[in-house]
């Protein structure tokens, strides 16, 4: 199988020659090791190639690069509506950026913002997507992103938490437009992901149930998983959420969601569930776990001593794939890698234990 069709196979549940080992396309970086990895069967996540174009016809945008005082480059996007102007700062660094102002910063932003959202048109653009799907080759898999449920878009890029705890307890009305508003929004993009030529598509996620709590996670974001994954099974895709943070408490309630798979799910010792009780409790879920980052740090016997134990505890191995979704110490990945690579040649054949 070439690492695509294991990848794919996997996330249907059907038989694959070994369990697949993914990594996001910024935690590699090209070089020997880079090319032996994939060579012995690494498949590359890549999540640059959207399905969609989104623009805001009646909104003015653009973006100011400038220096802080500190030298480090930021960047300054300004948006403006016909009921005001409302602006983001953020620090590009490494793969990611800092968000250091965000777009919400006092009550008078709440008619701007919810104009913005109400004013995004989406349209299909799926041939930068199968082009890129020929060029790359077997190899990659590409996956697009639906971006965050109404709540989590809320918390995570329009406020923050401290300001969404605040405006939660002030504001919970005008918090509650927004939310309705990017509920509307939501639904022009799940058919125009679900029509695509992407097999899966990740929607939501880097929920914390210290933040969000079980009770508005149940009212507020599985709703939202549901209704997405209705959609996507309509056309036989798949839909699942990047949840890399505790999730014992979530567990219940995402076995009875509608996703397929759980991606960057994180096993101890970083977070709270373990990958045999996640299987006991979701057996009709794939599981895309990230391999957890804390492991990286004690070498590469440990590295391959957790790998064995995450295999035993995913036997037989269908629906189940190790990933690299966080960031890796730069002096350890090549060594890391590796030895995932070569524990799951040795001990990931399905099945696993000769379970089948």
């Amino acid at each position: 199988m070439t690492p695509r069709e294991r990848v794919e196979a996997a996330l249907r549940r059907r038989p694959v020659d070994k369990v697949p080992f993914t990594a996001y396309e910024n935690k590699l970086v090209q070089c020997e090791a880079e090319r032996r990895l994939r060579n012995e069967g690494l498949c590359v996540v890549n999540r640059r190639y959207p399905v969609h174009q989104v623009e805001t016809p009646d909104v003015r945008t653009y973006a100011i690069h400038f220096r802080g005082e500190d030298g480090e480059v930021r960047i300054k996007t300004v948006h403006e509506t016909p009921v005001g102007t409302v602006y983001t700062v953020d620090r590009p660094v490494a793969d990611t950026s800092w968000h250091e102002e965000r777009l919400f910063k006092r009550p008078e932003d709440y008619a701007p913002i919810e104009f913005l959202i109400r004013n995004r048109r989406y349209r299909p653009d799926y041939g930068p997507f199968l082009e890129a799907q020929r060029a790359l080759g077997g190899d990659v898999f590409l996956r697009p992103g639906l971006g965050y449920s109404p709540l989590q878009e809320i918390i995570h890029v329009l406020m923050g938490v401290e300001r969404f705890s605040i405006e939660w307890a002030d504001n919970r009305e005008e918090v509650m437009r927004l939310y309705r508003a990017l509920t509307e929004d939501r639904r022009k993009l799940y058919p125009i992901v679900a029509e695509s030529p992407a097999l899966a598509a990740n929607y939501c996620g880097n929920v914390s149930p210290e933040v969000m709590g079980l009770r508005r996670f149940e009212e507020f974001v599985l709703p939202h998983y549901d209704e997405c994954a209705e959609v996507m099974h309509r056309h036989g895709k798949l839909v699942g959420p990047h949840l890399d943070a505790n999730n014992a408490l979530l567990a219940p309630s995402i076995a009875r969601s509608k996703i397929d798979y759980v991606e960057a799910f994180t096993p101890p010792p970083t977070c709270d569930l373990g990958v045999a009780e996640a299987r006991r409790l979701w057996p009709d879920k794939v599981l895309w776990i990230n391999f957890p980052s804390t492991v990286h740090l004690f070498g590469p016997d440990v590295v391959e001593e957790t790998t064995r134990q995450l295999l035993e505890e995913a036997a037989p191995g269908d629906g189940f794939l190790i990933g690299i979704t966080e960031n890796v110490p730069p002096d350890r990945w090549q060594e890391s890698f590796a030895a995932i690579s070569r524990t799951i040649d040795e001990h990931g054949r399905y099945p696993i234990g000769g379970r089948g």
